[in-house]
């Protein structure tokens, strides 16, 4: 076991995939000897040269179809996108092309690509710099979409999306790239798209991903205070997403909170929430609620906690649930 931060996870993951396949490349911008503007890459430049840790124009619509390219020619590109709201002049290619080259060459051709997107807020930026749009691929046949919440997760399952053959859009909880946890470098990882009990409870069920599954155990801990036992589902993946592991939780506990920071309207809580009452409608014994961000543009930095889900905002769903 060895202690890091997510940001330091992420980038001795970088590290690993560039020593164990001479195909795989990083690109994107200030990704060579910057390292990055959060330094995930630090280092990668020095160690790997231009040739494989290559620093882009700022494009990013042809950062990805070059990315496409090079996959159709046996790369394996990981590209970083340098804040969540600057991945929409790309979205056409991602959407358009990455999404349908593996369908419409009728499964002759693999696209191995990862987008490593660092997302949300919680960090004081400015516009463009604190966006949710996880659900917008999430809903894009032929994506596989991610998010680890922890050190251990982001080592592990940024490995398994540069060894997937599918294209795999890996978002990073950027204001988690500081928090430190334990790393086991020799662990055989789960399957990425599999979700973790992160912590049991028999009262209520809190479904997260990314950087709201920290709040979740923050919001368990505070109800264990009063007496009330919360388990806490950790996602991990939400495309494909594992419904049998939310689904079992559930139907031991009969109540589900799902939280995420993008705006509930349209979210992927709402998907959840509909599968679930399909599922087990007969194990509810409330409805399934939704904690979220407004469906609003996201606002200047000093309201950001107003508009983030909080403990509160969870504790109070939490509350409407057990009182049914």
């Amino acid at each position: 076991m060895t202690q890091m931060a997510l940001a330091k996870a992420l980038n001795e993951s970088l590290r690993k995939a560039l020593e164990n396949d001479s195909k795989v490349l990083i690109m994107g911008e200030d990704v060579g000897k910057l390292g990055g503007v959060f330094r995930i890459t630090d280092g990668l430049y020095k160690d790997f040269g231009e040739g494989r840790v290559i620093d882009t124009p700022l494009a990013e619509s042809g950062i990805v179809g070059t990315a496409i390219g090079l996959a159709l020619r046996g790369y394996r590109p990981v590209v970083e996108i340098q804040f969540d709201g600057f991945v929409f002049p790309a979205y056409d290619q991602i959407v358009t092309q990455l999404a349908k080259m593996h369908a419409r060459a009728l499964g002759k051709v693999k696209v191995p690509v990862v987008i490593r997107i660092p997302y949300g807020g919680g960090i004081g930026a400015v516009e463009h710099h604190s966006e949710s749009p996880e659900t917008l691929f999430a809903h894009v046949p032929g994506l596989k979409v991610v998010s680890p919440s922890n050190p251990f997760d982001a080592y592990w399952m940024l490995q398994q999306a540069i060894e997937c053959d599918d294209p795999v859009i890996f978002f990073e909880p950027k204001r988690r790239y500081w928090d430190k946890g334990e790393v086991d470098t020799s662990a055989v990882p789960g399957a990425l798209h599999k979700a973790v009990v992160a912590r049991q409870g028999t009262d209520a069920t809190l479904v997260a991903y990314g950087p709201m599954v920290k709040v979740c155990l923050e919001a368990a801990a505070a109800a264990a205070n009063e007496g009330r036992d919360l388990e806490v589902v950790d996602l991990r993946s939400m495309s494909p997403i594992d419904f049998d592991t939310v689904q079992t939780s559930v139907e031991k506990t009969g109540r589900l909170v799902v939280v995420h920071e993008a705006p509930v309207f349209y979210g992927a809580g709402a998907e959840i929430a509909a599968r679930i009452t399909e599922r087990s409608f007969y194990h509810l014994e409330a409805p399934v609620l939704r904690v979220g961000g407004f469906h609003a543009p996201y606002p200047p930095a000093r309201l950001e906690e107003e508009y983030l889900p909080g403990l509160d905002r969870v504790l109070d769903a939490v509350d409407r649930a057990l009182a049914f």
